[in-house]
């Protein structure tokens, strides 16, 4: 199966040829203009879509610098001013009951 190019957009075919006729010269026409509308309309989505791109990533280029320099902030800051740390205090540091080991084959 041969897949089209992706740098081109490829015309509605129809199966069945017709007679050369005026009407057919004007159902040609209609088809060209119809095609040519769904195009502009698929155009215009696309360009919402690109300015809703845009606009995110400037939120998020925003957001990346105000974190950022409040990191800067608090890497800066001493360690007082900040949240104080307090000692975690355990009534043994590792547990001194050993375990049996049991191996299982399948």
């Amino acid at each position: 199966m041969r897949t089209p190019s992706k740098g081109r957009i490829l015309p509605k075919i129809s199966t069945m040829p017709r007679q050369q006729t005026e009407a057919a010269a004007v159902l040609d026409i209609y088809k060209l203009a119809i095609e040519k509308k769904r195009l502009q309309q698929e155009l215009q989505e696309i360009e919402q879509r690109r300015l809703q791109i845009i606009s995110r990533l400037t939120l998020l280029e925003g957001q990346v610098e105000s974190l950022e320099a409040k990191a800067h902030q608090m890497r800066d800051s001493s360690p007082t001013e900040g949240s104080v740390a307090l000692p975690v205090k355990r009534s043994q540091p590792y547990p001194t009951e050993e375990f049996d080991l049991l191996f299982l084959d399948y």
